[in-house]
């Protein structure tokens, strides 16, 4: 017969088997604070659990101090002073430094001590440039980095985003796709093409043509500047659809198309078409709010701070392409851009002084290609004027391309070399030559030693 156990003996099977559990926890809590404090007191040996203030300097190679230089640690950002000096932090573990001054080589330094010295180098970029189609034709490109060995030239711009709105790799930004902003190039050796060039230390440029956005303007009608004619997308003289400006959905699309070529390897993010339109009926464009001369105004300089700030913790400096006679007009131009307005929110203005783009010449000069070194010279002195206590540096595109305004003159080494003299004796930072078949003129540039592979002092992010 079996008896049923009295009350006290599940009692003590409860006791004991509680007495366990907690040994168990005990001892698994105790091994997990070994555990985890050996590291721990390891990492404060190193000073790694300690927050610290980093204080430097920044200084150009002769020992100058450089002035509104940005150091960037993580989303950590400081900025010199007029004694080249800054303080940042509190920093964690993480302790390598970006430090990058427009008209310099971008440098990163590891903040190991309180306080550091950094020296920048002058870098003066010198471009030509690569359109959608060209960076894709191994002929064309290889005919353009074949200038990079035998010239002047350290730089490339190549369109990330051309004229019609399409990127020539595989971009992985969602919403690009969801566009159709994959055409007929879809190079597969994009990032190796990137990776070589970097291996040569050669300055690459990331072409982003903004508003005037054939893509994404058919894609989502409710962003494009809207024709009041016809309720569709409003189109300018090339039968091309714009967007609108004012829509911030525009903005975050172009920039992120900005971070993933910055994510590629692109040391610089160029906005072009960074206005709103010229040609067309202009009349019949409607936006999503009423367009005043102020409205354009504060649209463009608001999208640039945006960029600016986005991009700013991924390393890249940030240009915008700029009409010619901005230097000569106190208003925006009727398109948006002020100099005064925009120099604030990036690294580099750079004006498109075609001398065959001045239709109305400059005082004094009433045929531009006449006069191509004071078309350039004078273009570039006044943004510098206008620009004066800023650190923004003014590297500008020059013509490469016959000229279509006046006597149809072939632009050749004459004109090529007087509008690089006119860029440097008007303050210019370097400059970039613009010619659409990407065919440039290689005997107005001088020679220069092939590039160094993987150059000791170049350093990158």
């Amino acid at each position: 017969m079996t008896l049923d156990p009295s009350p006290e003996q599940p009692r003590r099977r409860l006791l004991v088997v509680g007495a366990v559990a907690l040994g168990v926890l005990s001892l698994a809590a105790l091994t997990g604070y070994v555990l985890l404090a050996q590291p721990a007191r390891l990492l404060a040996s190193q000073g790694a659990l300690e927050p610290v203030t980093v204080e430097g300097r920044v200084v150009d190679p002769a020992g100058k101090a450089l002035r509104h230089v940005s150091v960037h640690v993580g989303e950590l950002i400081a900025q010199t002073d007029a004694e080249g000096r800054f303080s940042i932090g509190p920093l964690g573990p993480e302790r390598s430094a970006l430090v990058k001054l427009p008209g310099y080589a971008r440098h990163r330094v590891a903040l190991d001590g309180t306080n550091v010295t950094v020296t920048l180098t002058p870098q003066a970029v010198k471009a030509a440039y690569l359109t959608y189609y060209g960076i894709a034709d191994k002929g064309i490109r290889e005919r353009v980095f074949d200038l990079l060995d035998r010239t002047e030239l350290n730089a490339v711009v190549i369109d990330v985003k051309g004229d019609r709105g399409l990127i020539p790799y595989r971009t992985q930004v969602p919403a690009a796709l969801e566009a159709g902003a994959l055409g007929p190039v879809i190079m597969k050796d994009f990032d190796k093409i990137v990776a070589d060039l970097k291996s040569r230390n050669v300055y690459l440029i990331a072409r982003i043509v903004a508003f005037k956005e054939n893509v994404l303007a058919n894609a989502r009608p409710e962003l494009a500047v809207i024709d009041t004619r016809t309720g569709k997308a409003w189109m300018d003289n090339e039968k091309l659809a714009w967007v609108d400006p004012t829509r911030e959905e525009v903005w975050d699309y172009l920039i992120a198309v900005a971070k993933e070529a910055a994510a590629k390897g692109f040391d610089e993010i160029q906005f072009d078409y960074v206005r709103f339109p010229t040609d067309g009926k202009l009349s019949a464009a409607k936006y999503s709010k009423p367009i005043t001369p102020q409205v354009r105004i504060d649209t463009i300089a608001a999208f640039l701070a945006k960029a600016r700030k986005e991009l700013g913790p991924t390393g890249v400096f940030l240009s915008a392409d700029i009409f010619g006679y901005t230097a000569f007009n106190d208003n925006d131009t009727d398109i948006g851009q002020r100099i005064e307005d925009l120099a604030p929110h990036v690294d580099y203005l750079s004006p498109m002084v075609y001398p065959s783009g001045y239709h109305l010449g400059i005082p004094g000069y009433r045929n531009p290609v006449h006069h191509s070194y004071e078309i350039v010279r004078e273009s570039i002195r006044l943004t510098r004027k206008r620009t004066e206590g800023l650190p923004v540096q003014i590297r500008p595109w020059l013509q490469d391309f016959k000229d279509y305004a006046f006597d149809k003159r072939i632009f050749g080494v004459t004109e090529i070399r007087d509008q690089i003299r006119g860029s440097d004796e008007g303050g210019g930072t370097g400059w970039m030559l613009w010619n659409p078949r990407n065919d440039y003129t290689a005997a107005a540039l001088r020679p220069g030693p092939m590039l160094a592979r993987k150059s000791p002092t170049a350093t990158q992010p």
